[in-house]
């Protein structure tokens, strides 16, 4: 079992940055690819970003592509999403997962843990 709290969510002006934290515990976290998913009111949870077990890969949606940067810290049990430029399109709650292989993945629905979410607003 894996437990994940998500951390640093609030609300900015367009253009401004956020740093999003995700804090695990429970089994070795090392062995996990981790993921950043999002979901607004009325639409589907959607991929952002994904890292692989050793952090030496990640995955980007187009969307978040040259605006985000996933990285993780095991020693620390922690990820971050840092989030720069950010548009009123990025609202949403944001939610960190945990996958039992080591490669990142881009469904939702192969991610075994997940925290209970933080909200990002981005006021125009």
């Amino acid at each position: 079992q894996v437990q994940l709290v998500e951390s640093g969510g609030g609300l900015v002006q367009a253009g401004g940055s956020l740093r999003l934290s995700c804090a695990a515990s429970g089994r070795t976290f090392s062995n996990y690819a981790m993921g950043w998913f999002r979901q607004a009111p009325g639409k589907e949870r959607e991929f952002v970003a994904a890292i692989s077990w050793s952090g030496g890969r990640t995955d980007y949606a187009d969307s978040v592509k040259g605006r985000f940067t996933i990285s993780r810290d095991n020693a620390l049990n922690t990820i971050v999403l840092q989030m720069n430029s950010l548009k009123p399109e990025d609202t949403a709650l944001y939610y960190c997962a945990a996958d039992r292989s080591y490669i990142p993945k881009r469904r939702w629905e192969e991610y075994d843990y997940w925290g209970q979410g933080t909200q990002v607003t981005v006021s125009s």
